[in-house]
């Protein structure tokens, strides 16, 4: 029986990402393995057909500073979603390339109002299965990627940090 390689690239219980396939280059994330799914906010979010399939198109700021971005996606699904106050609510779910780490791979992420948290994004298990681990005692450890994919304003990742 084989065992397979564990994961080698360590994530800070918060980190930059980016979801370039809707346009984000740079969104601030908590990195959450106690969340199943991964949730982004959005200030609004509205439904239409395109080709007979189920799209949802939505408007979001991903920074204090930021530009808004109105971006839209096919809907893969749409289910109930639990959040840490124990609130349910029905969610649609969309298909994203997330990058971190230098890693670039296809997540699903619901739509939220996440308004009152701190970060914009929460980065759940299933993201990360496979790939990455959490040092939960260290954050940023990987640098916001500037719009020209060089590394951006955040310390350089490989300074150790508490």
């Amino acid at each position: 029986m084989s065992v397979p390689p564990s994961p080698s690239i360590v994530l800070g219980w918060r980190e930059w990402v980016a979801l370039p396939g809707l346009g984000i280059r740079a969104i601030r994330a908590k990195v959450d393995s106690g969340a199943r799914s991964s949730a982004l906010h959005v200030d609004a979010q509205w439904r239409f057909v395109e080709g007979g399939a189920r799209w949802v198109g939505f408007r979001l700021t991903p920074g204090e500073n930021a530009a808004t971005i109105e971006c839209a996606a096919a809907i893969i699904d749409e289910r109930e979603v639990t959040d840490s106050g124990g609130h349910t609510s029905l969610r649609v779910f969309v298909r994203t390339p997330l990058r971190v780490a230098g890693v670039e791979r296809d997540i699903d992420i619901n739509l939220t109002d996440r308004r009152g948290m701190l970060f914009p994004m929460l980065l759940g298990r299933s993201a990360m299965a496979r790939v990455f681990t959490v040092d939960p005692a260290r954050s940023f450890l990987h640098c916001r990627a500037a719009s020209d994919g060089a590394p951006g304003n955040l310390p350089d990742p490989r300074t150790p940090r508490p």
